[in-house]
Order: C-alpha cells, then sequence, then structure tokens
C-alpha cells in the first residue's frame, strides 16, 4: 500500500509562489499533491473523467448508503471523501466507483509522528475494505497566507508561468516524486471566487464557459474561458519545475446556487453542465487530453459557515438533481 502526498495551498495565485506574467484576470485556486494508488497513469478515463465530492458537514443529509445509490444511478463513478467514514467505505464494498480519501486534518499529526500509528491508520481504513476501489490516499499539507492583494492577482500569460524560488525547495522533491511515481497534481479549480473577486475585469461568460470567442491570446494559443487559463498556467509551471509529464487533476470545483453574487441556480447549472462537457476535450495547451474532474458537491451543507459555504449542492436533501446533469 503506497501513501499519496498531498500540498493544500488555499490562496489566491500571487501567494502561491507562481511568478506570473500579469495580464488581465484573477484566479484561486488550490494544489494537492497526490500518488495514484492503482499505478496506471490513468488520470481521467474518458467517459468515465467526472466524478463528485461528497461531504456530510450537514445535519439534513441522506444516509450513506443511499448517497452510493445515487452515484450508481446518476452514472457518477468516482467519489471524493474528506474522511474515513465507516458506514460510506461499508456501503462502497462490491462498487465500481473509484474514490479518494482524504486523511482528516485532525489525524495529521498524530499519523505522521508516529508510524505505528500510521501503520494501523492504513489497516482499518484502507487493507480492511480491500474490495473498495481506492484510487488515491491524499494528505493535506498546507501553506498558510494573508495575502490578499486582487490588484496583482491576474490571469497569466501561461507560457511564462513558474513557481517562485521561494517554494522550490520543496515543490522539487514533491515535482520528482510525482514523476517517479506517475501520479498528478490535484487542484481545486474554482473560477466563481475568481470571477467575483474581480467583478471589474472578468466576465461571468468567461467564467461559466460561455464566452462567445477568445478573450486571453497567449502566443498562439486562445483562451475562451478562465478554467482553460489557469489549468495550463499551472502545465507551464509544472514544466519549469521538471513536471512536464504530471497530469492535473481538477479535484474540486464548482458554482454556488444562492448566497452571493451570480449565485442562482441558472448560472450553476450552466457552469457544470459546460465543465463536464468542456474537460473531455482538454485545454488549448492539452487539446485532446481530458481532464479528471470532481465536481464540488453532492449536497448543500448547512453546518458549513452561512451564506456561500452552504449552496454547492448538485442534489437536493432529498436526492433530486437541482441541474439535470449527465455524467456519462
Amino acid at each position: 500500500m503506497r501513501t499519496i502526498l498531498k500540498l493544500d495551498i488555499k490562496t489566491y495565485a500571487g501567494s502561491i509562489g507562481l511568478n506570473l506574467d500579469i495580464k488581465t484576470y484573477a484566479f484561486v485556486i488550490q494544489f494537492y499533491f497526490s500518488i495514484d494508488l492503482e499505478r496506471d497513469g490513468d488520470h481521467s478515463r474518458g467517459a468515465r473523467s467526472v466524478g463528485a465530492c461528497y461531504g456530510r458537514n450537514g445535519n439534513n443529509l441522506p444516509i450513506q448508503a443511499d448517497v452510493v445509490a445515487l452515484y450508481n444511478t446518476n452514472g457518477i463513478g468516482r467519489m471524493r471523501i474528506y474522511d474515513p467514514d465507516t458506514a460510506t467505505l461499508q456501503d462502497l464494498r462490491g462498487s465500481d466507483i473509484e474514490l479518494i480519501l482524504d486523511v482528516p486534518k485532525d489525524s495529521l499529526q498524530s499519523l505522521g509522528s508516529d508510524a505505528s500509528a500510521a501503520s494501523q491508520w492504513v489497516q482499518n481504513n484502507i487493507v480492511n475494505y480491500a474490495d473498495v476501489k481506492f484510487k488515491y490516499i491524499a494528505v493535506r499539507w498546507k501553506r498558510s497566507t494573508t495575502h490578499r492583494d486582487s490588484s496583482s492577482m491576474r490571469s497569466p500569460r501561461n507560457a511564462k508561468c513558474s513557481f517562485s524560488d521561494s517554494v522550490s525547495s520543496y515543490i522539487t522533491p514533491i515535482m520528482t516524486f510525482l514523476v517517479n511515481n506517475g501520479s498528478p497534481l490535484l487542484a481545486n479549480v474554482y473560477t466563481y471566487f475568481s470571477y467575483v473577486g474581480n467583478l471589474q475585469d472578468i466576465q461571468l461568460s468567461y467564467a461559466s464557459f460561455t464566452s462567445p470567442g477568445v478573450v486571453m491570446q497567449d502566443g498562439n494559443l486562445g483562451y475562451q474561458n478562465l478554467f482553460d487559463a489557469v489549468m495550463d498556467a499551472l502545465y507551464s509551471a509544472l514544466e519549469k519545475a521538471g513536471g512536464s509529464n504530471v497530469a492535473i487533476m481538477v479535484s474540486e470545483s464548482g458554482w454556488l446556487s444562492e448566497g452571493s453574487t451570480a449565485a442562482m441556480v441558472n448560472n450553476a447549472g450552466t457552469y457544470y453542465r459546460n465543465l463536464i462537457n468542456h474537460v473531455k476535450g482538454g485545454t488549448p495547451k492539452k487539446s485532446g487530453q481530458a481532464i479528471g474532474t470532481y465536481l464540488f458537491a453532492m449536497f448543500n451543507e448547512n453546518l458549513k459557515a452561512a451564506r456561500i459555504e452552504q449552496h454547492f449542492g448538485l442534489f437536493t436533501t432529498d436526492k433530486q438533481s437541482k441541474y439535470q446533469l449527465t455524467f456519462t
């Protein structure tokens, strides 16, 4: 059994150690570094490239067995969960659903300092579920920042994007780790937050895949949506860090349906439908290469922070689809 290393950097691009050629549009991302348990190098799987994140931070959610059934009924072949919930793992036994399992944040210190505790965690939550299709096991390493000057956080000319010298001490060994293990970089990409954080420069159409034409030109590559611009900036940075063959998997992306600017069912539905269709074809820089993508999230979670954090659900708590999405 192999371990997954995940780096979580929740911040704006200007604070994560990317050197950007400043242009026009802000964006917000999170990074995760991971290893493929199957070691098959297949991070998209074509028609099964889209999954959904299953958070349980609510007191009115369906039971786990019903959630697994909902995945199967809707053809959602990939799931991400944020802790090793026993009921969820039991209900996934024998299913064809591929799983990303996060190590909970409150367990990191004890597992990182005690090898026997870490081995027992793997035994209890992975080995004991041999008939669950674990794809990734994720361990979070968070780098905090307070930089939030959105005026300097613009969409890059992607060919010039790179990691800064200040983060090279850990980026270089992580790239080596990913390359040697054939593992992807996992990135949470939310164009919604980029849009609401810079309404002056970013158009709703550019953030939601509905722009009628090219918005940003980078050499011979034209960008009609912000998602592609963010992804290709990351690809360029990986190349310069020695990770030209490292794939990127989008481990979260979503649009909320209420609680903030442009947060409405129509906008959210448009974003999710366009995202599902778009990731099948890759980006301008990686045309034809499907991007494994996890939509956030299955349900609204009413115990999260009020307003924005509570309204990302794809389904209502009584298991009705909000957007009539097609996952296959």
